[in-house]
């Protein structure tokens, strides 16, 4: 079922091939399909929601609106055990996340002239939670414990009903530990139209947040090219993870963590670069073992076909390969992790070690699991409280700090031939007051 390659008989195009990801559905019908659903929601509101959450979802609500009495019986319904759980993870997410407050600055670039940067939580912000084949309460913890200690206004979290009309009650336990009230059963496509253009019941919100399937992704990218002062969070694609191993480690552990990650999706690729052949074929063997007692094998078994297992001749040479794909997960099972991280430039989020799972950074660890996939972690961060707020500057010149700064803006202004930028100069230290 698997192939190894080894990456120094490869020529650089083949070696770009082998790290090409499983191709996202960005095709002309799902563009067209994704412009009709928002021209219906621009049109007609909450009636396309309702009506395509009857289409997709097979229920028929009368709202969109999730009570907070329901909030109440969903948290009610759970295990002491699970709503620890959901606590626990809570605990550690907020605490990484408040360490993450930005400092203001000020600054006094010369005398008389003052220079600061501040910063301010976005105003209303819209957090997607999918359902697909699993809830997702991780995600909402993930965004939620942001968006909170930012102090964002307004919370809104929407997320598809399941056939019963419901959210699953641990969507809606993890939304109340984040202070989160307004809440509504919708999802897909329409819901980001939603969330971006507003409806009777929704009103609009500046950022959205979370992750989605095709037509999900599709829409935020339409709507934040379409909608003045509405944005995303990132571009998002497939989930990955590549495992970067020397002879030390651990293959049933690397197999785990493969399949961690396959078991996402079909579409989800996996990838081992090691400098030992012996630990591929360790791992592979115990990749097919656990891979049949998984629930999700089948899901697990078709996002294998997109695995690759690559053998190269050093650590160096894996940094190399593990820097080009540029991973959503980096997981680091060498003799000496720490030793690694300066070197490895591109990845949304880095494991290190034997004991440090994946499934660890997914749901508790602290750190966010919403992550760059498809090779973006080369130039977008992960998910931070920064993201939750908006930069801005300040300053303020005295007139004896504009007098001192004023040659050099003159002489600028004359060289770029931009006479009313030096007139608003001169005209302050002509001593023409009103």
């Amino acid at each position: 079922m698997f192939t190894t390659t080894q990456w120094s008989t490869l020529s650089a195009q083949a070696q770009a091939a082998l790290l090409m990801r499983p191709a996202i559905a960005d095709n002309e019908t799902l563009s067209e399909q994704v412009c009709d659903i928002i021209s219906q929601v621009r049109d007609k509101g909450d009636e396309t929601l309702l009506a395509l959450t009857k289409k997709f979802d097979g229920i028929a609500l009368s709202e969109l609106t999730v009570s907070q009495q329901q909030v109440k019986q969903a948290v009610a319904s759970l295990s002491e055990s699970r709503l620890a759980a959901l606590e626990k993870a809570y605990s550690q997410i907020k605490s990484f996340h408040q360490a993450q407050t930005l400092q203001e600055i000020s600054v006094e670039t010369s005398p008389g002239v003052v220079c600061q940067l501040k910063s301010e939580a976005i105003d209303s912000v819209g957090l997607y939670i999918p359902a697909g084949t699993a809830p997702l309460p991780s995600t909402v913890l993930m965004l939620g414990v942001p968006a909170q200690i930012a102090n964002c206004r307004r919370r809104v979290l929407v997320s598809p009903p399941d056939s019963a009309g419901n959210i699953a009650p641990e969507v809606l336990a993890a939304a109340k530990l984040c202070g989160i009230e307004e809440i509504y059963a919708v999802g897909g496509a329409q819901a980001i139209a939603a969330l971006a253009l507003g409806t009777d019941s929704i009103a609009p919100v500046n950022k959205v947040f979370g992750p989605g399937n095709s037509y999900v992704t599709e829409a935020k990218k339409q709507l934040s090219q379409q909608v003045p002062g509405f944005a995303i969070d990132m571009p998002a694609g497939p989930s990955e993870v590549l495992v970067l191993a020397d002879e030390t480690a651990n293959a049933q552990f690397v197999a785990a963590d493969l399949l961690s990650q396959a078991e996402h999706g079909s579409d989800s690729q996996v990838v081992l670069v090691a400098t030992n052949n012996q630990i591929i074929e360790q791992v592979q063997a115990a990749t097919l073992a656990q891979l049949s007692q998984l629930s999700r094998k089948e899901i697990a078994k078709a996002s294998l076909t997109h695995a690759r297992f690559i053998l190269v001749d050093s650590i160096e040479e894996a940094v190399e390969v593990s820097n080009q794909y540029a991973p959503e997960h980096l997981i680091v099972q060498t003799q000496s992790p720490r030793d690694l991280v300066g070197k490895l430039r591109n990845a949304g989020s880095i494991f290190l070690g034997k004991y440090t799972p994946e499934s660890a950074g997914d749901y508790a660890s602290g750190t966010n699991h919403v992550l760059p996939t498809y090779g973006y972690s080369k130039v977008v961060s992960s998910l931070s409280l920064a993201d939750f707020s908006r930069r801005y500057t300040v300053q303020e010149i005295s007139q004896q700090g504009l007098a001192a700064l004023a040659p050099c803006l003159i002489e600028l202004t004359d060289a770029e031939g931009l006479d009313a930028h030096q007139r608003a100069v001169t005209i302050r230290l002509d001593g023409q007051e009103d």
